[in-house]
């Protein structure tokens, strides 16, 4: 039984984290150093960004992981350390830094930067900010919330979900943090996720594991339509809950795989809720789907439409813009049998049968997009497969905070 439980990614036996701020970003009210140590070596696994342009600390942090292992993350905001001439000199310091703080070594530390594009990163500030963030670390809630804010570059909110769940008999635990608000359109995580678990599982296993939950979690998860430099999951396992290390697919690394699913999705739902200047959280449900490639075609084309996304800032059910968008996603489907349907706290109304409108009231319709989160359902009726996607409406606010980003 998967039960929902607090303290992100210090929920996990072994593990405790911290956030300073040392002076990256300007706001000194803002943490911008982020911190996650496991008091044991531990399994480590990873997906990275798809763009060709990759963040210096990706690079690194890929080198780092060949082996599997790792005992710590480093996290800075506010400066993404990509395109620079001295970026991956600057990221492998980084690792020496905090490695020689720890007294671990720095092949076993992930490092991780997120922010504006293109300027160089001081490493002053960071080294400063390594003994104060070495000596905050604490194995708690308020650890996980410190490393959780020390993430965030234009995120309004802090993202951290929690679970627990047994595994040969023995209590598990697997936590996560993430950021993102803009940039997210991600072809395998969204900005930066961190997660940890207490579970003993091969490295084989746990890439197993990521690389396939990302397929229905992070890669159906859309704000802007773009993919950023520095996306990147990483997942630590340090066994410390006893169970007998899951080593092969089974009954225990399906239950594995269900708690890892209940974390993305925790974190997807929150990411897509948080968009830069978004008002709604969006989740476009297909069901009645051949095959999983078009459910999962279909749900990222509806919700990556600005057209549909500005409709439902509005509230407007303007049906036609979620027609529009299945038609022109590629998806083989016939459009004479789709049925749409807007769903919220506030109650569900059918726009559209079989690709035609019909008759509904405006108001009612109106009454049920005003909801802050808002499904919009589509049954292909094609077949029994069925897929989720995640996003958010398109708001004036957005062109705001996009406008000087930079300046």
């Amino acid at each position: 039984m998967i039960k929902s439980i607090e303290g992100g990614i210090c929920a996990a036996k072994g593990f405790s984290a911290s956030g300073v701020h040392c002076g990256i970003r300007k706001n000194q009210t803002k943490k911008d150093l982020a911190l996650i140590y496991s008091e044991k070596p531990a399994h480590a696994a990873a997906v990275y960004t798809t763009n060709l342009v990759k963040g210096a600390p990706l690079l690194v942090t890929k080198k780092h992981l060949a082996d599997g292992q790792a005992r710590a993350v480093i996290c800075n905001s506010g400066n993404a350390n990509t395109c620079n001439a001295n970026g991956v000199e600057i990221a492998e310091a980084m690792s020496g830094l905090i490695a020689e703080k720890l007294g671990i070594s720095p092949e076993d530390v992930v490092v991780a930067s997120t922010g504006v594009i293109g300027q160089p990163l001081d490493l002053t500030p960071i080294a400063a900010g390594i003994p104060p963030l070495v000596a905050g670390l604490r194995a708690d809630g308020a650890g996980c919330d410190a490393a959780a804010e020390g993430i965030m570059t234009t995120d309004t909110v802090k993202k951290e979900v929690a679970v627990s769940f047994e595994l040969g008999g023995k209590t598990c635990h697997l936590g996560g943090i993430a950021k993102g608000s803009g940039m997210i359109h991600p072809n395998m995580a969204t900005m930066l996720v961190f997660l940890t678990t207490d579970a003993d599982i091969s490295p084989a296993l746990l890439q197993r594991a990521i690389s396939t939950d990302i397929a229905s979690t992070f890669n159906m998860v859309s704000v802007d339509g773009d993919t950023s430099t520095n996306d990147m999951l990483v997942i630590l396992a340090n066994g410390m809950a006893g169970n007998p290390e899951i080593q092969e697919e089974g009954e225990d690394f399906a239950t594995f795989m269900r708690a890892l699913g209940t974390v993305t999705v925790g974190l997807c739902r929150m990411i897509a809720g948080d968009g830069e200047g978004a008002t709604k959280l969006l989740e476009c449900a297909v069901s009645g789907a051949a095959d999983l490639q078009t459910a999962r075609v279909v749900a990222k084309s509806v919700i990556t439409s600005s057209l549909l996304k500005a409709a439902m800032f509005g509230a407007d059910a303007n049906w036609g813009r979620v027609l529009c968008a299945i038609g022109y996603s590629g998806a083989a489907v016939d459009v004479e049998k789709i049925d749409v349907a807007f769903r919220s706290p506030a109650g569900e109304i059918l726009v559209c049968r079989q690709g035609s409108g019909v008759d509904f009231s405006e108001k009612e319709a109106k009454r049920i997009l005003l909801e802050k989160e808002i499904e919009i359902l589509v049954d292909l009726h094609g077949g029994e497969v069925s897929s989720r996607a995640w996003g958010c409406d398109l708001t004036y606010d957005y062109v705001r905070i996009n406008g000087d980003y930079r300046t």
